[in-house]
């Protein structure tokens, strides 16, 4: 039995997230159908995040194995040329040791949220931004993302259908930053709750634009109606997965 890991690029407009179901295509299901379609097996698929539907990623992390070994080079190829069609593409490829899994053995995740903050609705960036057309105060939302970070109970940030058996996360890192009119969120943690991620942003992007929430209360309340709406998936990324330096 051979371990591979391969990093990810792909669209999530028209999939309906990572996880495989009869719903529709996922990332995962059409890696394991290019796989199959290359050697004949049907590996398991493990990645470092379950994005929802519409979310993309720029480099999701994912292994699974095969019977027999094959050429790393050759295994990204392969299937790559069965994801021609599909909004999924395999930007690496590498054998790891058994005991590499690219969910657990990750020590840090990197997700990138993308505000347009422009009065013009996007055209060549539509579904891979959240469009805001009202102006957005920067500062105050820089303020509200300091109290983010750090060890908190982020029940007020996660979605009812979260499965996590704890809500107690630690956020390593949250900057905004503004490049004309991208505001884009960069947000570092080992693990995030279901739709965290989103409903930060969601919250951030109400206090922009002049809603009174406090952090330090919403955090308190330890309910989800306490903060601001979700934002949409369009404008999410999972950018990278962290791990020790032989993985």
């Amino acid at each position: 039995m051979t371990r591979y890991k391969v990093i990810l690029e792909y669209d999530g407009t028209d999939l309906i997230g990572w996880q495989e179901n009869t719903q529709g295509p996922s990332v995962q299901s059409l890696l394991k159908d290019a796989i199959e379609k290359f050697c004949g097996v049907r590996p398991d698929v493990i990645g470092a995040g379950r994005t929802d539907a519409g979310v993309h990623a720029i480099g999701m992390v994912a292994h699974f194995d095969l019977n027999k070994e094959f050429d790393a080079n050759t295994v990204m190829r392969a299937v790559n040329f069965y994801l021609n069609n599909a909004p999924v593409s395999v930007l690496d490829c590498k054998i790891v040791a058994d005991d590499f899994n690219a969910r657990f053995s990750c020590k840090m995740r990197h997700y990138k949220y993308i505000v347009l903050n422009r009065p013009s609705k996007p055209v060549l960036d539509k579904n891979r931004v959240w469009w805001v057309p009202r102006k957005l105060n920067i500062k105050k939302m820089r303020m509200a993302a300091d109290k983010l970070v750090g060890k908190h109970d982020f029940t007020s940030f996660r979605a009812s259908e979260c499965q996590a058996k704890s809500p107690i996360k630690t956020l390593d890192s949250c900057c905004i930053e503004q490049d004309d009119d991208m505001i884009i969120f960069d947000f570092f943690a080992r693990s995030f709750l279901h739709h965290q991620v989103r409903n930060m942003v969601g919250t951030l992007v109400e206090i922009g634009l002049g809603k009174p929430y406090d952090i330090d209360k919403i955090f308190k309340a330890q309910d989800r109606s306490a903060a601001g709406a979700t934002a949409p998936a369009s404008g999410l990324y999972f950018i990278r997965a962290d791990y020790a330096k032989n993985d």
